[in-house]
């Protein structure tokens, strides 16, 4: 898909990672508007959201909706000039590695908070 940005648009860049560092993807969304970029990422849900005892982490197979909700993040990519992936410790799930794959097979530049193995 190409998308045709007026002149001095922004970079935009598109955050891949687990829902499980989304506190980690508020700061990077933050750092990177800071500096001049708009930013693209999954949606941040307050704690008051989640069922007692359900995992934060898996809300769009708790609701039904990963499927969907997967599917709209790699629209974001579509958009986005490129992706960053924040992989702490190294983990990169199945959804990520996913959007991972799809980043590369649509020609977009894929960055690392850690260099993978």
């Amino acid at each position: 898909m190409d998308i045709i940005k007026p002149t001095g648009f922004p970079k935009v860049i598109c955050l891949c990672g687990s829902t499980r560092f989304t506190n980690v993807m508020l700061i990077k969304q933050w750092e990177l508007t800071k500096r001049g970029y708009i930013v693209l990422s999954w949606c941040a849900l307050p704690d008051r959201y989640y069922q007692e005892g359900k995992e934060m982490a898996h809300i769009g197979d708790q609701e039904g909706v990963k499927e969907l909700v997967d599917e709209i993040h790699k629209r974001k990519i579509d958009l986005a000039d490129e992706v960053f992936v924040l992989n702490l410790n190294g983990y990169i799930g199945e959804s990520t590695r996913s959007e991972i794959e799809y980043a590369r097979t649509t020609g977009k530049r894929v960055n690392y908070w850690e260099e993978p193995e």
